[in-house]
């Protein structure tokens, strides 16, 4: 295509909403390349979050390529971009044109300047642009739905939305929710606060899980050093601010709907670093080398939590040193990197997996385990 200052094409505007017009049309892959850009998920130098978008994942893209270099392919599902105020819609003239839902006219998109910026941001579609790029025919024209986003949280939130019922990564979804300030679904509310909190734990010196957890914004090097898979920690948490026996859910005030995030951080900094201490020798390690660093560990150790800060506040003095004291009445019934799990009929200690019938078993292990040395100290 012959590069121009702008790239008109016939739209329909859709009225859903009164400030964010929503557009259809169609681009060609030359016209998507030029125009629109991806906003990769990655943390900058002081560790906020930026971008939304998942690495591309080659297999998936080669497939569309083959096909897309067959005969006669189709392409029906729509990209969806989110563009910057500078691309103008200009409704046509005469009758017909506006039915109340729906108004044809033209839509005009800016190509970039010097700066190079481009005036759009691919929220879904990524794969099938990459692959459109890929292929043999560059002219071939894809749907377009387009809705103007003045800031990257809109297409945070359209993101999340759009993808939540795809096979998205999960830990993707959990990276993003913590930004996002829009109404949501019910089943992404209740990984919302589990979400931030688990954020904070990667970041805040504070914690014995600084830079342990695994994000899809790091690095491949990162996330080589970071054991702890972050959906095993949400789900953790959002366990214990679910259930009424929990030792986090007083930290909810059911009649105001606030919740006490101060309180609930005290107790898990206080808490988990004393399982750091405690077990010193599985801590940090990489999960093939340690079950405490997978899930089934993660998720059976807060479940032990409930427990022992049942009875614990986490800033009165000498607290750390107590839960440590708690900690150690289970400490050789644990088998974290060798050895056999005496009371799971001798399993070896790598052989618990990250599923819901090894987990209900090893923290049932680890609270009969505790209530018994109660019960003889």
């Amino acid at each position: 295509m012959k590069e121009t200052e702008v790239i008109s094409r016939r739209a329909l505007l859709v009225k859903q909403h009164d400030s964010i017009p929503i557009y259809l049309f169609a681009l060609t892959a030359d016209e998507l390349d030029q125009i629109a850009d991806i906003s990769r998920v990655e943390r900058n130098d002081v560790g906020d979050l930026i971008g939304y978008q998942r690495p591309e994942v080659r297999r998936h893209i080669k497939n569309i390529v083959d096909y897309l270099d067959s005969d006669n392919p189709i392409l029906p599902n729509a990209i969806v971009l989110s563009v910057n105020p500078s691309v103008k819609f200009t409704k046509s003239r005469g009758p017909n044109t506006d039915d109340g839902v729906t108004a044809v006219g033209t839509i005009e998109i800016p190509m970039p300047g010097t700066s190079g910026k481009k005036p759009a941001f691919i929220v879904d579609g990524q794969q099938r642009i990459a692959a459109l790029q890929a292929a043999k025919n560059r002219s071939f024209p894809v749907p377009v739905t387009a809705f103007v986003a003045e800031t990257v949280d809109l297409q945070r939130d359209q993101f999340v939305r759009v993808n939540s019922s795809k096979p998205l990564p999960s830990g993707l979804v959990t990276e993003l929710l913590p930004l996002i300030s829009a109404p949501i679904p019910a089943s992404l509310t209740a990984r919302q606060l589990p979400s931030a909190i688990v954020d904070q734990l990667n970041q805040s010196p504070d914690s014995p899980f600084k830079g342990l957890i695994k994000r899809p914004s790091m690095s491949q090097k990162e996330k080589k050093a970071s054991p702890i898979t972050d959906t095993s920690l949400v789900k953790a948490l959002q366990e214990a601010l679910k259930s009424p026996s929990s030792c986090l859910f007083p930290y909810k005030n059911l009649t105001t709907g606030e919740t006490d995030i101060d309180g609930i951080w005290a107790l898990l900094i206080c808490y988990w670093s004393a399982v750091k201490a405690v077990f010193p020798e599985a801590w940090g390690l990489p999960a093939t080398k340690s079950r405490l660093m997978h899930g089934v560990g993660i998720q059976s150790m807060a479940r032990l939590m409930d427990r022992i800060m049942a009875t614990t506040d986490p800033t009165s003095k000498g607290a750390s040193a107590k839960v440590e004291k708690e900690l150690q009445l289970i400490s050789s019934q644990c088998a974290w990197t060798k050895g056999t799990w005496e009371a799971l009929d001798r399993q070896p200690w790598n052989s618990l997996q990250n599923v819901p019938r090894d987990i209900n078993r090893l923290s049932n292990h680890l609270v009969r385990a505790y209530v018994s040395a109660k019960s003889n100290n």
